[in-house]
């Protein structure tokens, strides 16, 4: 287990006043693609895309998703970075490692929980510092391979009706979820066309789960493997640039079930049609069980 210990007193920018609108989106950093391997390189706009984020979607009603978070990563050289997570329990926020991990791991950050819209501090959200992050030991940053990492907030959240947990998979779950409906969701704008407006409000929309057979047939089998899970992209309905660690669900026994967590998108657009990447949450349960406190169910 890769895990730092984070000094909370160090945090550059109290809790209740982070700007969001200075905080970058990990993806535009140009750290962030310089450790990429260059098969991955194509995944980098030509030119740059506007603050987008779920493309196509629709506004969320406040509270529609207790589970979303949004993470605040804080690195050396003074580069932040703006993303999503999920809320495992009071106390694990999960998102993807390359959120939290930039050449070196964040030297601190902040977990916002009960937002609606992201530029308000509004009187539902919570503001938790890191206490820790914990990177998945054989995360390829090059590759964007294991790209999952839990992060331990300072205080314990507190659970209501706007900050729940999500569910996980049992440990017997054996299914790939293809053909199921994926709902995914976040902060941003409402398209990756440029002069869009812009949204701070928590977006979401769904598609279709594919097999990674067909999601291969769009990609290929270096980028696409067992331990992802991808998202058709029809009628251009995606996550997009900052949307990273942010969740895939499905709609089981009425409850959310998280089955991915938003890795990569296509080069050619958030709406161009081609397939998201996730990585598969049940390829990584027991990982999970071992740095977060969540109970997995067998």
């Amino acid at each position: 287990m890769k895990t730092i210990a984070l000094l909370i007193g160090a945090l550059a920018l109290a809790n209740a006043s982070v700007d969001l609108s200075k905080v970058k989106r990990i993806e535009e950093l140009d750290e962030f693609w310089a450790q990429l391997d260059p098969q991955l390189q194509m995944l980098r706009p030509t030119q740059a895309l506007p603050e987008s984020k779920i493309v196509n979607g629709q506004e969320a009603q406040p509270g529609q998703f207790p589970y979303q978070a949004l993470v605040l990563s804080f690195f050396s050289g003074g580069n932040s970075g703006l993303c999503g997570g999920t809320v495992l329990s009071q106390n694990f926020v999960m998102t993807a490692a390359h959120c939290v991990v930039i050449g070196t791991e964040a030297t601190h950050g902040t977990v916002v929980l009960g937002a609606h819209n992201r530029q308000v501090v509004e009187a539902t959200q919570q503001r938790i510092d890191f206490a820790s992050i914990n990177v998945h030991p054989s995360y390829i940053a090059s590759l964007l391979r294991n790209d999952i990492a839990t992060i331990r907030l300072a205080t314990p959240a507190v659970f209501n009706n706007v900050v729940q947990p999500i569910d996980l998979p049992a440990r017997s779950d054996t299914r790939t979820f293809a053909g199921l409906t994926g709902i995914i969701s976040g902060f941003g704008r409402t398209t990756d066309e440029t002069g869009s407006p812009a949204s701070d409000v928590v977006m979401y929309t769904s598609n279709p789960i594919l097999t990674n057979a067909d999601c291969q047939s769009s990609w290929n089998a270096i980028i696409i493997q067992a331990q992802n899970i991808c998202l058709s992209g029809t009628g251009g309905r995606s996550v997009c640039n900052g949307d990273s660690g942010g969740p895939l669900a499905v709609r089981d026994n009425d409850r959310s079930l998280q089955v991915g967590i938003a890795s990569f998108v296509h080069a050619s657009g958030c709406a161009s049609g081609f397939p998201a990447g996730f990585v598969r949450v049940t390829h990584y349960l027991t990982w999970i069980g071992e740095n977060s406190d969540v109970v997995l169910r067998d």
